[in-house]
């Protein structure tokens, strides 16, 4: 099934939705309060009633729900194994891949070589050309991102979130770390956590789902404090997006914009004096 399939109707609630709610809701056990075996604990339970609910059904038809929740929670309990401080020294840099390529990489062969529903994939163009809106609003994002994040960055105190970047290899790394991570918050929330929800709720029902788990990946990253004021309104925009337009190159052009500000925010949070003519706010 290609990963913005058109669906059928689809509930906003339904018997499913608790199971389901359940294994979203062991992101913030994992990366927010940080306790494994609740977050353990949440997703067992989860499954465990959708198995029972599918067990039960008089008659079972469409995608399963046991099987997509468990793509997921694979794929979160592969984020969990590491810690996800923000660190640029090789071996940081070396588990990250390990570690978000895996959350990745395994939901997306369980699904089409073991499950053999082909339920993730990843449509890079879309299958047309961008409009003008979309153009727009890449320019609306560098500016709303210049606009707010070096407010958020600074006043919060959270850049101290990420290491000290004072020096060209380390801003460099800088620049590959937060583009890279960019990247994979698509492939699993968008391409794989949201496109699973969304082939058994309505998409606004899937699309609250799956930023639950990834306002959680970012905050643990350092997105702290109130952070979450930004990155919910993100994360829900970047699937209606993703909906709208089917081409995940377009949803990751508009997250490197973001993070491309997030970059130069950091590097000036670090470094006073160098963007002082770019932002607003100084260090």
């Amino acid at each position: 099934m290609p990963a913005v399939a058109q669906l059928g109707p689809r509930p906003v609630v339904s018997v499913g939705t608790l199971p389901a709610l359940l294994v979203c809701l062991a992101a913030p056990a994992l990366f927010v309060v940080q306790i494994p075996w609740l977050g353990w604990l949440l997703l067992a339970t989860g499954l465990a009633g959708a198995a029972l609910i599918e067990r039960r059904a008089v008659a079972a038809s469409g995608p399963s729900l046991t099987r997509d929740l468990s793509l997921i929670a694979v794929g979160m309990l592969i984020v969990s194994l590491i810690d996800l401080k923000a660190e640029l020294d090789n071996v940081a840099m070396v588990r990250f891949t390990l570690a978000l390529g895996g959350a990745v990489v395994v939901p997306y062969v369980l699904s089409r070589w073991v499950y053999r529903d082909r339920a993730i994939s990843f449509p890079w163009r879309g299958g047309r050309r961008w409009s003008r809106w979309q153009w727009a609003w890449l320019g609306g994002v560098l500016f709303l991102g210049w606009l707010l994040l070096p407010f958020y960055f600074l006043t919060s105190g959270v850049y101290q979130n990420w290491p000290v970047v004072d020096s060209p290899d380390m801003i460099a790394r800088l620049f590959v770390g937060v583009g890279a991570v960019g990247i994979w918050d698509e492939l699993f929330f968008i391409c794989t956590c949201f496109v699973l929800l969304r082939r058994h709720f309505a998409d606004g029902a899937a699309n609250v789902l799956q930023a639950i788990v990834f306002v959680s990946f970012l905050w643990e990253l350092g997105y702290q404090a109130w952070g979450p004021v930004l990155t919910i309104p993100f994360a829900l925009v970047q699937a209606m997006i993703f909906l709208r337009t089917r081409s995940l190159g377009y949803v990751v052009a508009v997250h490197l914009l973001f993070d491309a500000v997030v970059f130069a925010v950091l590097v000036h949070a670090h470094n006073p004096g160098m963007l002082d003519w770019l932002f607003f706010i100084s260090p």
